[in-house]
């Protein structure tokens, strides 16, 4: 990647929290940090709207969402995420992929979380993977 390439793309961030279990699946939380990031000036990936129907399933939210988190160069974490099956698996790929963590006013930091990868729940792998 290129050095002008890389300035384009360093204020790219991606919002991680939790959904499930919260009222309009916290979409307002998701919002009101997205609209907050888009001000002071960063492009923000926000998966509420990338998933805007409830309707849609966990895991086919999740690949969509990774699918997009993969192309930035920040997660963002909202309070909550630590308790977030998807959140921690969000933050457990940024940041394997080195991406810079950062926690919106409220959220729990990292080294507070009591998950481990290991302990996140996984599908298992088809035979002989």
């Amino acid at each position: 990647m290129s050095a002008a390439h890389t300035s384009l793309r360093a204020g790219r961030v991606y919002i991680a929290g939790p959904m499930t279990g919260y009222a309009e699946l916290n979409f307002p939380a998701f919002h009101a940090e997205a609209k907050a990031l888009r001000i002071a000036g960063l492009e923000v990936i926000n998966p509420a709207e990338i998933n805007v129907d409830p309707n849609m399933g966990w895991s086919t939210c999740m690949r969509a969402d990774i699918a997009q988190l993969v192309t930035c160069d920040r997660i963002h974490l909202l309070p909550g995420w630590s308790k977030s099956k998807g959140a921690l698996l969000e933050h457990h790929v940024a940041s394997a992929l080195g991406l810079l963590v950062t926690l919106a006013e409220g959220a729990e930091s990292a080294a507070a979380c009591s998950h481990t990868p290991a302990a996140l729940p996984m599908a298992e792998s088809p035979a002989g993977a």
